[in-house]
Formats: structure tokens, C-alpha cells, sequence
């Protein structure tokens, strides 16, 4: 057999990751979905368990993916254009609803253009690829998001190309941008809106307060850019994210409809030349097929609703569920990262003790999920709860319940 070898080699690896502690565990398969019914939100059903669960681990904040709307755009487009773009964008693969949701972006994020791609990942990918040549310094906080970081290095930035700052250190930021090697022609300033680990933001106006100084510095300039995925239609006076509640916008944004908005799908919103060179240079614009029509079509409609009163009152639902999650934590006596986020994170601060309350919830039919190192630093073992709009008062006294018993 000739993957007989190779399949030896993947086995050994893979027990590598778990004497390491970095092995995912088994994917549960969610069977069935029971929409709302009184005060009870809905509950999911997996393979294997005759419980019904309440989802305390879903990025959909909103709860938009079973908006009857949301779904009927994404029939209709359907519909009207098929399954699949039948090539990529600049082959006869962009539709009008691409331009429309990429219309809709810039609004929603008050940036003059935006670019879709196939989820956030592949945006900071391409982002990075538009922006980055070998005069180009970069400059991340510690806990950036994976894609981030990748996207460096899929990018080709060497070491002496880029600095890392602790995390959320504005002196420690400020000491990065101070020390920019000379000869290097443009920054980039790159964080989380939103550290999905912590459910804490960056401090928008901070940075930029400290970035201001060092603007003129350079021959092709200073930008921020802010990859606030968990953020936007999460939080805010107005559901913008991290922007809105720190009343400072990035040069960049970069977000998703993955999560707040209930679809699927990437974008990255600023001027329209630099989306113009995202369209010229980023591989993972170019070479691969765009959102399906519905996609798009859901994601506009999932963007439309939240910019509405009923978004506005999903939104306001949302806070007042996580506000009652938080007390009723803190009340409990449980260690918390203080903030509005509808990301929760409790500190238990030992693995095998988090394993044991992951296990106790699934156990009373609440679904959450456990971080342990090195996903998080040693001594940082968490569970990071995500309230939704979907739940309920009810649904949150009933995860406090179970806490309580633990």
C-alpha cells in the first residue's frame, strides 16, 4: 500500500500532539436543531446523546443563521443563480450579489471599499500578500489570531521584519514602533479587535495615540489595521465592534460573517486602492471560487438586519444576557476577564479541573468549551462561554444552575 509509510509517520505525529496536550478532541455532530419554544431557546441535538443542548459555545452572537429572512435570500439567490459561481472573479465569477454585499461591507464598516473573500482567514491572507514587500515592517500584539500570524509568514516577512508586542502593552508597542530598523518604508500595525481566548479588546484609541507620532516616519506610511471578526455585530453602541466601542477607527478592517452574522465569508474594508491591489495581488482572492450567490445574498441580508431596529434590539437582548452571565458568575464566585463581550471566559486555572466542568456541563446539557496550554498559557486553563442573542433569560439561568452544582 503506498500510503503505508506515510501513514506511520502521520500516527506517530499525531500521538505527538497529544502527549502534548495540543490534539483536538473528537468533532461532536450536531443531528438535529430544535428551534425556540417559550421561555426555553433553542437546543441542538448530537450524535450519540439523547439530551437536548443549549449552545454556549457557537460564535453566532447574533443568531441570525436561522433567521427566516437570512435563509430566504439565500434560497431566492439560490434560486435565481445556482449553487456555484462556476469560476473565480475575474474569470466571469463575480455576480451582483458579490458587488452588492461588498457595497454593503464598506457602509457597515464607513470605510470606502471593501473586498469579500471566503472567510477571515483567507482575508488576512490576502491582506497581507496586497500590503507586504521586503521594505514593509510589521508589528502584531502577542495574542493575534492565528490567520495573523500565518499570514506573515505565507507573506514572507523575516524576523528582522516584524516586532511583537506583550499583549495589550501600549509602552510595549510604542517601544516596537521606536525601534523600527531604518531603511523600512511602510508599517503595519496588526491586532485583534476582539482576543477570542479573553473576550478583552484592543485599545483602539491608545494605539492610535501612539502610532500618531511615528505616521510621517515612513515614505509609504503608518496603518492600523484591526482583524475584529469576534468583534463587529457583536458589541458596540451600534453593533460596529471594537471600533464602536472604542469610537476609533483602523485604517483596515478586517472581519467576518462567520460569527456575528450567522453565514459565511471574509472581507477586508478600507480605500479603494487598496482593495484594488487585493483584487491585482492576493493569491487567495485571485485563484479560488468566491462565496456561492447565497452566501453572499444572506450575508447582505444578515448586514441589513443588524443595521435595523431589530438588529439594534438583538443587540440590546444580547448585552442584557451577557450582563446576567457575568453576574451571575462573578456571584458564584468564579474568576472572570472583566468587559462586554458576549465571550465569557471562566478561569479555572487547572487543566485537569476544566476538563472535569467541560465534561459537567455536557453532562446537564449545556455545551461549552475548555482551553488548556498550549492554546492558552500555563496556568490560564479556561472556559470560554458565548452568549447569543438566541438565549434566553432562562437558558443563562439555566447554565448558572449547573455551574452552581460543580
Amino acid at each position: 500500500m503506498t500510503l503505508e509509510k506515510l501513514n506511520q509517520a502521520l500516527v506517530t505525529e499525531v500521538e505527538q500532539l497529544k502527549d502534548e496536550g495540543r490534539a483536538k478532541a473528537p468533532e461532536r455532530i450536531i443531528v438535529g436543531y430544535e428551534p425556540p419554544q417559550g421561555t426555553r431557546g433553542p437546543r441542538y441535538r448530537l450524535k450519540d446523546s439523547d439530551l437536548a443542548f443549549i449552545r454556549m459555545n457557537s460564535n453566532s452572537y447574533l443568531s441570525l443563521s436561522h433567521h427566516p429572512a437570512v435563509m430566504q435570500a439565500a434560497d431566492q439567490a439560490t434560486h435565481d443563480f445556482g449553487v456555484g459561481p462556476g469560476a473565480v472573479r475575474f474569470i466571469d465569477g463575480t455576480f451582483s450579489h458579490h458587488v452588492e454585499l461588498e457595497e454593503r461591507v464598506a457602509a457597515f464598516t464607513g470605510k470606502e471599499s471593501a473586498k469579500i473573500f471566503n472567510s477571515a482567514y483567507t482575508a488576512n491572507l490576502g491582506l497581507s500578500l496586497a500590503v507586504s514587500g521586503p521594505k514593509t515592517y510589521w508589528v502584531g500584539d502577542a495574542l493575534n489570531h492565528n490567520s495573523i500570524i500565518r499570514a506573515m509568514r505565507i507573506a514572507g516577512v523575516p524576523r528582522e521584519n516584524k516586532a511583537i508586542y506583550a499583549h495589550n502593552d501600549m509602552d510595549d508597542l510604542q517601544r516596537c514602533l521606536e525601534g523600527v530598523p531604518k531603511g523600512m518604508e511602510r508599517v503595519v500595525v496588526i491586532f485583534d479587535g476582539i482576543f477570542s481566548m479573553r473576550g478583552d479588546n484592543a485599545p483602539l484609541g491608545e494605539i492610535h495615540r501612539r502610532c500618531k507620532p511615528h505616521r510621517d516616519r515612513f515614505p509609504m506610511g503608518l496603518v492600523t489595521v484591526v482583524d475584529d471578526s469576534h468583534g463587529i455585530g457583536a458589541y458596540g453602541a451600534i453593533g460596529r465592534g471594537t471600533e464602536d466601542y472604542c469610537s476609533q477607527p483602523a485604517d483596515i478592517t478586517v472581519g467576518t460573517f462567520g460569527k456575528a452574522f450567522g453565514v459565511n465569508g471574509g472581507f477586508v474594508a478600507g480605500s479603494a486602492e487598496l482593495t484594488e491591489a487585493i483584487r491585482q495581488k492576493a493569491d487567495t482572492y485571485i485563484y479560488t471560487n468566491p462565496l456561492s450567490v447565497a452566501d453572499c445574498a444572506a450575508a447582505s441580508k444578515a448586514l441589513e438586519i443588524t443595521d435595523s431596529p431589530e438588529g439594534l434590539n438583538l443587540l440590546t437582548h444580547l448585552k442584557a444576557r451577557t450582563a446576567q452571565f457575568r453576574q451571575g458568575i462573578t456571584d458564584l464566585g468564579w474568576e472572570t476577564i472583566d468587559g462586554p463581550h458576549p465571550v465569557v471566559p471562566l478561569l479555572v486555572r487547572d487543566t485537569e479541573r476544566t476538563k472535569s466542568l467541560v465534561r459537567h456541563f455536557f453532562d446537564n446539557g449545556v455545551l461549552v468549551v475548555g482551553l488548556a496550554f498550549p492554546v492558552v498559557p500555563k496556568g490560564d486553563d479556561t472556559i470560554r462561554v458565548q452568549i447569543n442573542a438566541a438565549h434566553t433569560e432562562a437558558d443563562v439561568e439555566e447554565a448558572l444552575k449547573v455551574l452552581s452544582r460543580f
